[in-house]
């Protein structure tokens, strides 16, 4: 353990200097001295030049709730009457379906009982009884299409446009583009599951060949929201201000010789942050500042529903404070039994479970923001990485009880700023396996979650590698038929 002795002390050890410069870490607003001396006050390398907004924006700020493993949107949000009449029969037809396992069994009609709900009539299953009283905010999309039916792949895609890693992801661009509205906290914070990361882990949220600093910041669900947060021992006010000093005088000296790499900005960024959220993340997640009606309406007070009912007003608390995005994952990728939507075996045992810790949350996130008044400038998300099929997953002469992957049709929801709320677009073919209307791609989703934060996707852009690269790729169009 490092005891303080003053920096001049002629009795400081090697190891007594090292630690008094490393304790000075968490708490030096490097980057923030450094401008004021004017050694980084120039645009710095790889900063977005064609600055949003490109057009005026509807929304401020996001909440991306990601469902892991594949929800059932036959089971949720994507009512087909045809599966009633043909339950038990086969697919037909000479197409082969190419699903992940290949196992192609008879057609199955829904586990969940289908309900028009709310002034819209908006079809929800009771597999979300807590959301169907929210469905007039619910902007659903049942035609979406992925280009995979692997979970690691396929989740990359949902969260950066492609399929493979080293490319920055949405929350990542956002930062990039329009930064935070608050010095103390990143612009891009990631809650995951308390059972487990999701398939990829932290590549969901990587900045990828964008500058470091946009890289989202895991904040741990239990526990410590960030270890190492505050120092393990009470620093001397003498101690802290030389140690400053110091960090400033290095800093200085190697900018002097690296002033162009982005890696060392990156760093100097992160400490200064570092040093803001030591007093600005105990005071956001002290959750007992809520009213008890709070922690009750998003379930805090309810095994089931804690963790993620926690989550859910955290994401709230953070983006109040200028947070730009906040991304929520349900499920990891690993656990025996299953600890995500991924419904092979049983999807009615699978979903009840998953959707349990979620339904009461989700929808209180959605109440809260809109009695706040936030949610006409927030865009919540409610995203999967694909569906699943209408025909089960066994042999091919049985109603089995789970059904396989389905990236060829499946259904999102978004709710708050700029959207026709209590309305679905698109829809999937008579029995729910491929998109036959609309069929939205994650480019177009994308291109319309920019475009309603005010950003053109096609301007939005980095140069890297010769190309100038954007998190649509060469594609997207904005759905124009869910805006208002």
């Amino acid at each position: 353990m490092f005891t303080s002795k003053k920096p001049n002390s002629p009795n400081q050890s090697r190891r007594d200097f090292l630690g008094f410069a490393s304790s000075g870490l968490t708490a030096a607003a490097l980057y923030g001295l450094l401008n004021r001396d004017t050694l980084c006050a120039a645009p710095i390398r790889g900063e977005a030049r064609d600055l949003p907004p490109h057009h005026a924006p509807k929304a401020k700020r996001v909440i991306h709730i990601c469902l892991c493993g594949g929800l059932s949107h036959l089971d949720s949000f994507d009512y087909k009457p045809a599966l009633e009449k043909f339950h038990g029969k086969p697919l037909g037809g000479d197409e082969k379906p190419d699903v992940f396992f290949g196992r192609v069994g008879l057609l199955r009609k829904h586990d969940f009982e289908f309900r028009q709900r709310g002034e819209s009539g908006l079809w929800i299953s009771e597999l979300f009884p807590h959301l169907a009283e929210v469905a007039d905010e619910l902007t659903v999309v049942r035609s979406m299409v992925a280009e995979s039916s692997s979970h690691t792949p396929a989740t990359y895609q949902e969260n950066s446009g492609f399929r493979l890693t080293g490319f920055p992801t949405a929350g990542a661009w956002l930062s990039y583009g329009l930064g935070c509205e608050t010095d103390e906290l990143p612009a891009f914070v990631v809650l995951p599951d308390t059972r487990g990361m999701p398939a990829g882990g932290t590549t969901n949220w990587t900045s990828g060949f964008l500058p470091a600093q946009h890289q989202g910041v895991m904040f741990q669900s239990k526990g410590a929201p960030i270890a190492d947060l505050t120092p393990a021992r009470a620093i001397d006010a003498a101690v802290e201000r030389q140690s400053r000093e110091l960090h400033a005088l290095l800093a200085k000296e190697n900018l002097r010789h690296h002033a162009e790499e982005p890696e060392l900005v990156a760093r100097m960024l992160a400490y200064e942050l570092a040093a803001k959220m030591q007093l600005a993340v105990p005071r956001v997640v002290d959750l007992s500042q809520e009213s008890a009606a709070t922690h009750t309406m998003y379930g805090l007070d309810d095994d089931s529903t804690r963790d993620f009912g926690r989550n859910c007003l955290l994401a709230r608390r953070l983006i109040e404070q200028g947070v730009r995005m906040v991304q929520l994952f349900s499920g990891g990728a690993f656990g025996s039994p299953r600890i995500n939507w991924d419904g092979h075996e049983d999807v009615k045992e699978n979903h009840t479970r998953e959707a349990k810790l979620i339904d009461k949350p989700v929808a209180a996130l959605l109440k809260d923001l809109r009695q706040r008044g936030m949610l006409d400038d927030t865009l919540v998300l409610f995203t999967t990485e694909f569906g699943r099929t209408p025909f089960t997953q066994s042999a091919a002469d049985q109603v089995g009880l789970g059904r396989d992957h389905n990236q060829y049709g499946f259904s999102v929801w978004l709710a708050g700023a700029g959207l026709k709320h209590g309305t679905a677009f698109g829809a999937t073919d008579e029995i729910g396996w491929k998109s036959a209307e609309h069929p939205v791609a994650w480019h177009d989703f994308h291109a319309t979650v920019l475009h309603l934060l005010g950003i053109d996707h096609e301007r939005l852009s980095f140069y890297h590698n010769g190309i100038e690269r954007r998190l649509t790729n060469v594609h997207g169009e904005v759905i124009r038929g869910i805006l208002i």
